[in-house]
């Protein structure tokens, strides 16, 4: 477990180590605008103290649960605004759990297509391909849908 004491006086690298992320994660974030500006010192190095560090963990725990550079924005916000942000937050949340559903099921229709492609290739002596003639077919969904990522020309059924 890393130290959470109180910090005063960390450069940039220090405050990268203490939260395993990366130097040029750090210089993203504050020309992201998600972390604050910090003072300098009097030979103008960058003066981080705990409350960056404490930060700069609560973008990175958003990023890695999935919210976007807004969502962390209108998040951190809410922290900052500290007036009962929870109703607020609590429907930025179930927004961005919507979309990670919707995702899940996404997968999940990608992985039954590959795996009754790869079934039908049975042990590989095949002259077709079933997989590379699954790629070429037009999906209906999408053709439904308008999805310009449809390339119908190249069928081969």
């Amino acid at each position: 477990m890393r130290d959470q004491k109180s910090v005063n006086g960390m450069q940039r690298a220090e405050l990268a180590k203490r939260t395993g992320c990366n130097l040029e994660t750090v210089r993203y974030y504050e020309k992201a605008g998600l972390l604050p500006e910090p003072p300098r010192t009097a030979r103008g190095y960058r003066s981080y103290d705990s409350a960056h560090e404490r930060r700069l963990r609560f973008v990175l725990r958003a990023r890695e649960l999935g919210f976007s550079l807004d969502e962390v924005r209108a998040l951190l916000r809410l922290a900052d605004e500290r007036d009962q942000p929870c109703a607020e937050a609590s429907r930025l949340a179930s927004v961005h759990l919507a979309g990670v559903q919707a995702k899940i099921a996404d997968l999940r229709r990608m992985e039954s297509v590959l795996q009754t492609t790869i079934a039908q290739c049975g042990d590989g002596a095949r002259p077709d391909c079933p997989l590379i003639e699954t790629l070429f077919r037009e999906d209906d969904s999408r053709r439904k849908r308008g999805d310009p990522a449809t390339r119908s020309k190249f069928i081969h059924r």
